[in-house]
């Protein structure tokens, strides 16, 4: 019988929708049955420059944020998963 984690951390997800890496971020967190709001950037220079700020500089898509804290990109977001670590982030 498969364990079900109940998850209860704050995921933001600012993405732009073409974006390959924000689409592979998403599957994690949707296996994963996270809830998550997502904000599409691309056609929002003002939010875009803000999310820039916020991510100390980081000017990729997507930028993730649990509970505040910035992850980083995709890339970052797996590396987590792969070290074990996000689950205890999501909880």
């Amino acid at each position: 019988m498969e364990k079900i984690i109940l998850y209860t951390a704050s995921i933001i997800i600012y993405t732009i929708s073409t974006c390959p890496y924000c689409i592979k971020a998403k599957v994690l967190l949707n296996k994963k049955m996270v809830k998550y709001k997502e904000i599409n950037i691309e056609n929002d220079n003002s939010l875009r420059e803000a999310i820039v700020k916020k991510s100390n500089g980081s000017t990729s898509v997507p930028q993730i944020f649990i509970n505040d804290v910035h992850i980083g990109g995709c890339d970052d977001l797996y590396i987590l998963e792969n070290q074990g670590k996000l689950d205890e982030l999501l909880k």
